[in-house]
């Protein structure tokens, strides 16, 4: 598994704003698509938001209008933006990524989970 490290996570007041990265970093393979979850305690981890090979977006209806992910390629990262944070919103937040190398024999694939990043909104 390529590894690929989360970050921005913390604490915020209702409100407020994060931005979560997710690096794959000191690799010959890039992002090509992936996808932010999240878990809460007692709860399924659940999908919030993908983005694709060609950089469509979508987005569950809970964080519909508030959060944005995007991906910057010069710096092999995904990121999720939030705003507009509620209480509801805190939890665990994962980012799974599909990375591409392509060699003289073809391309490879590969499929990785970031480590996890708290996020917690005070209300």
């Amino acid at each position: 598994q390529v590894p690929v490290v989360e970050s921005g996570g913390g604490l915020v007041q209702a409100g407020g704003s994060l931005r979560l990265s997710c690096a794959a970093s000191g690799t010959t393979f890039t992002i090509k698509a992936g996808g932010w979850y999240r878990q809460a305690p007692g709860k399924q981890r659940e999908l919030v938001a993908s983005i694709s090979n060609a950089g469509s977006t979508n987005y569950a209806d809970s964080v519909k209008g508030r959060f944005i992910i995007s991906r910057d390629n010069t710096k092999n990262t995904m990121y999720l933006q939030m705003n507009s944070l509620k209480p509801e919103d805190t939890a665990v937040y994962y980012c799974n990524v599909e990375l591409l190398r392509v060699e003289d024999i073809g391309t490879i694939q590969s499929n990785s989970w970031g480590q996890g990043t708290q996020v917690t909104v005070s209300s």
